[in-house]
């Protein structure tokens, strides 16, 4: 029996959230070793190089306004990962730091109203309470106050909520209107070239602020075979292999239900933690992570939804005699 693109496109978008859940674990290793921000500049650059060898032609094709563009969603999107890398060397716990981190999802139509005034949805206005409370409950854990860790995490959600606003529309033709009332056309980037230099931006940022933060002679000599394996894993698997595959899938389909899929990224992190590094969770952050999780299903409720009815099928009705 065929595989329909959709179900195709939901299959390898579940492969993008494993990807993306590995990546913890090899991030988590190499800050170990290395200084966090020159980890996350030597993984984005790689990865960036080994994405330009296939965007090249797109790369070539980009004008200046495109490239403007893609550079802005770059800025953004490495100071999300700047705090998301200090998050992951300063937590304690990779599978809560992935839960915090998913907040990003809930906030992306809040900062869409905030920044670009779209409506919002009224899921978003029911989940936001509902990770409110999952957020206060992983405080509690640690009496009534959040970690360096735990900082960092909340405001790489934060940041990655604006990334993927500003994402979205680099991706996708938008229009604007001037001072005058003219109407202008902003084409879209192609997504492999957006990628690229997104990547490549982020390596440029994180660099930039570990030069003038990180201590680099010691690194050098301290480097080992399991340390570079560590950073190519991240910026092979982790990145590159993970923006090419999601790229892919996001292509197949409009129909594909990627934005339900994507949730499981949190849950996939936690349980490779637990048997990766040994890691457990006390009741209360459980039931905090537990919150989080559904404060992101209610947010893509919606979707959720569609998802369920297909999978059930049509109901058959009953013949009458």
């Amino acid at each position: 029996m065929p595989v329909s693109q959709a179900h195709k496109a939901d299959l390898l978008l579940l492969v993008v959230t494993l990807l993306a859940a590995i990546s913890w674990m090899f991030s988590r290793e190499a800050v170990l070793a290395m200084p966090p921000l020159l980890f996350m500049s030597l993984r984005f650059l790689l990865a960036a190089a080994v994405l330009a060898c296939v965007a090249w032609r797109q790369l070539g094709r980009l004008s200046l306004q495109q490239l403007i563009r893609c550079l802005r969603v770059g800025l953004v999107f490495g100071t999300a990962m700047s705090c998301w890398i200090m998050g992951l060397a300063f937590a304690d716990h990779v599978g809560e730091g992935a839960f915090l981190t998913s907040l990003g999802v809930v906030l992306v139509p809040v900062i869409a109203r905030l920044v670009f005034g779209e409506a919002v949805p009224g899921s978003t206005w029911l989940a936001l309470p509902i990770a409110t409370g999952g957020l206060a409950l992983l405080s509690l854990d640690r009496g009534l106050h959040l970690e360096a860790g735990q900082l960092f995490f909340v405001a790489a959600a934060t940041i990655f909520a604006l990334y993927f606003n500003l994402n979205t529309r680099a991706a996708n033709t938008i229009t604007t209107i001037s001072a005058s009332g003219e109407r202008i056309e902003h084409p879209r980037v192609p997504a492999l070239a957006l990628t690229t230099v997104v990547l490549t931006t982020v390596g440029l940022v994180t660099g930039t602020l570990s030069a003038f933060l990180e201590p680099w002679q010691t690194t050098w000599q301290q480097a080992t075979p399991i340390l570079a394996m560590w950073v190519i894993l991240s910026a092979t698997v982790g990145t590159a292999l993970r923006f090419l595959v999601q790229t892919y899938a996001q292509s197949l389909s409009l129909h594909s239900h990627g934005v339900v899929i994507m949730v499981l990224e949190p849950m996939w992190t936690a349980l490779i933690a637990a048997a990766w590094f040994g890691e457990t969770m006390t009741l209360i952050q459980l039931a905090g992570c537990a919150l989080i999780f559904v404060s992101l299903l209610v947010n893509r409720w919606r979707a959720l939804r569609t998802l369920l009815k297909q999978a059930l099928g049509p109901r058959s009705k009953p013949d009458h005699p």
